[in-house]
Parts: structure tokens; C-alpha cells; sequence
């Protein structure tokens, strides 16, 4: 029996976005409670802020005392991360800025870049990945008929980024993730981005160039970065007053940064993704898990969150003109691209996945406390 229709009564989370949403007797959903829960525990502000900003700013200059670098991390010309060069070099801080072009940058979002580590006199270290390779395994993930396609990005990025931690024994990564703009996301519209077992079946099933240079992070890769060098990713934006709206005001007056119109949209693949991929096919429109958390933060009103889902994701013509452009660049045909789009939705886990040692071997389970005590020691 379908379930009936329910929005959020502080929200614009419903049954629609997530089949298996929860309401309390007032009709507020789980998504709501959880992010007031995060934002308790995760997020501090003021002179409590002040404090634990500062005791990690000291952490990290002092782990990379006589370093190149003391902390990594990645620059898609995005508002996060571009909030996070601008307030690292307040900060005192020396970045490694990392960029994983993968082709589908817009013009924008390349001279964004260009005036954020011109401006703030960052190094700035560009992976150009292999576009066959690349082509190759998002096509892969397209006919897999899984909802997370940006893991083909997102696993490249992070890889590079532990890779160069690695070789310039940097133990910190300043990740733009944060709880004000980005906690709501319901599981189902995401997969573990580091699953590289997952990866390589998906690819092996339906890949036909080897990958030789896409970067991947493989099992002894993570160990060493997890248990010898001991990275810690921080989300130092938890530690700050963080609105959206004020913070674009500020990179656009101090580094020239321009808006992209949506989030994520400085790459191209993902606009046509999110705003065509995603609501035709799997009946997600990311906007209501964005715009919802802008609610809970304070920084929009449900009202205001109605009105900007009511508009069209697309024109018409900015659709007609992104479609043809990604199927050319991608080579498929129009044909080809609707039979994927027409292929019924599958879940990551129908194919292999990741598993610890004690998942393979439950042999070897009785010993998982003592693992966990010997990594705290």
C-alpha cells in the first residue's frame, strides 16, 4: 500500500524526498530532531568556539612545524571551500590547496580558482585526471544504474588528497563539510565515497578502459594514512558563525568569487546531474535536503524554501543546451543515454563492497574489542 503524502511541518523534507521519513505528533520530521541533535553536539560558536578554534589552529601549526605544508585540503572553487582557504590563511595557516579536474569545470569555476590562490598566495596542486579513464568509469556508473555517480569524483579527490598527505607527512585535512549548510542527506541518494572495492566491480562490470592512472584508494593506502600518519579531517566551519548568504558576500568582495547558481553547479556534470539525472530518473531533487538544513540553521524560512523548489530545475534552453553538451562530451547518443535512463534503479551493495577483516573471516570476530583497544593505546 503507498504511503500518503507528508511534508515536514518545519521542513521541506517529505515522503517524496524519503519514503521512509519519520514524524513526531506534530507532524516534524526525524530530519529536523537530528540536525537540532548535530547541531548541539558538533557546532560552536562564540567564545566556546573561539577556544576549540584556536586549540586546533595550535595542533596544526605545531604537527607541521618544519613542514612545507601543515594541513591539505581540496578547492573546487565552491562556497565551503573557498570559506575554508579564506578563513586557513586568517588563520595563519599553510595550506596545500589540491583541485581534481576531471573535464567538467566550468569557465567560472577555473578563473574562481585562479582569483582564490592568486589572492590568498596559495600553492595550489592540480590533478588532471585522464579524461578517457574518467569518461570511462562515470559511464560505468551510469549503466550500473546507481544513484551516487559523483563518487567517480569524489573518490579521485579524496585519494589525491591522502596521497600528497602522505608524501608531505601533513596530518591534518580542512574539510568544508559542515552541519549550518550540508547535515540533511538522506542515505539512500549516497554511497561511501571511499569504497574502492565497489568501485573497481562497478568498473570491472562495465568499464573497457584499465584504469592506470585514476587515483584510487586502496586498502594499503588507507592503512598507512589511518594508522601510521593518523590523519584527522577537521571541519573547522563547526567552529565559526556560518550563513551562507554572508559568507558569499565576503569571498565576493575579498577573492572576486562569483556564484554558480546552485550548489555544486561549478561543475558541469553535476548540475546536469543534479537538476536531470537525479529528479528523472530517481525522483530526488536535492534541493529540498539543502534548502531543509538552511531552515533548521535559521538561515531561510520554509516560506522562502517553497518558493525557490517551485522553480524549475532547468529552462528549457539552458536543458537543451547542457543535454546535448554532456552526451557529445560523454559519446553517447540520445538513444543510448534514454535506455540508461530507463534502466530500473539498483542499490551499490548489488555489487561487491568493501568488508573489514571481520567481516570476511567471522572466524575472527570474537577478537574485534581487543582490535578496537589496541588502536586506542
Amino acid at each position: 500500500m503507498e504511503r500518503p503524502y507528508q511534508q515536514c511541518a518545519l521542513t521541506v523534507m517529505d515522503t517524496i524526498a524519503d519514503p521512509d521519513i519519520t514524524f513526531d505528533e506534530n507532524g516534524i520530521s526525524n530530519y529536523y530532531h537530528a540536525f537540532k541533535k548535530a547541531e548541539r553536539e558538533f557546532v560552536f560558536t562564540g567564545a566556546e568556539g573561539d577556544r576549540r578554534l584556536k586549540d586546533l589552529v595550535d595542533k596544526i601549526k605545531a604537527e607541521g612545524r618544519n613542514k612545507p605544508y601543515d594541513c591539505i585540503m581540496g578547492l573546487s572553487g565552491g562556497v565551503d571551500s573557498t570559506y575554508v582557504a579564506y578563513q586557513a590563511k586568517q588563520l595563519g595557516l599553510r595550506p596545500l590547496a589540491v583541485h581534481f579536474d576531471n573535464s567538467w569545470n566550468s569557465e567560472l569555476a577555473v578563473k574562481n580558482i585562479e582569483n582564490i590562490v592568486s589572492r590568498l598566495g596559495l600553492d595550489l596542486y592540480t590533478l588532471v585526471v585522464d579524461w578517457e579513464e574518467f569518461r570511462d568509469i562515470q559511464l560505468s556508473y551510469m549503466k550500473a544504474s546507481v544513484v551516487d555517480i559523483e563518487v567517480v569524483s569524489d573518490h579521485g579527490i579524496f585519494t589525491t588528497l591522502y596521497k600528497l598527505a602522505k608524501k608531505y607527512k601533513i596530518k591534518y585535512v580542512l574539510s568544508g563539510n559542515n552541519v549550518a549548510t550540508e547535515y540533511i542527506m538522506p542515505r539512500s541518494w549516497l554511497f561511501n565515497k571511499m569504497d574502492h572495492v565497489n568501485l573497481r566491480a562497478i568498473h570491472k562490470r562495465f568499464g573497457t578502459v584499465p584504469l592506470k592512472t585514476y587515483p584510487v584508494y586502496d586498502t594499503a593506502l588507507k592503512k598507512y594514512c589511518h594508522d601510521i600518519l593518523q590523519i584527522r579531517t577537521v571541519t573547522m566551519l563547526d567552529y565559526m558563525p556560518y550563513n551562507k548568504k554572508a559568507v558569499k558576500e565576503l569571498i565576493a568582495k575579498e577573492l572576486d568569487w562569483r556564484d554558480y547558481g546552485g550548489k555544486h553547479y561549478e561543475s558541469l556534470f553535476t548540475k546536469f546531474y543534479q537538476a536531470y539525472i537525479l529528479p528523472e530518473k530517481f525522483h530526488i531533487d536535492k534541493r529540498k535536503a539543502h534548502l531543509s538544513t538552511l531552515i533548521c540553521s535559521g538561515q531561510m524560512t520554509k516560506e522562502e524554501a517553497l518558493k525557490e523548489l517551485a522553480q524549475p530545475l532547468y529552462t528549457p534552453e539552458a536543458l537543451k543546451l547542457d543535454y546535448e553538451y554532456v552526451l557529445k562530451k560523454l559519446g553517447l547518443s540520445t538513444s543510448a543515454f534514454e535506455a540508461i535512463m530507463k534502466l530500473p534503479p539498483k542499490k551499490h551493495t548489488d555489487y561487491p563492497i568493501e568488508r573489514g577483516v571481520f567481516d570476511r573471516f567471522p572466524v575472527l570476530r570474537p577478537l574485534k574489542p581487543l582490535a578496537r583497544m589496541i588502536r586506542k593505546v
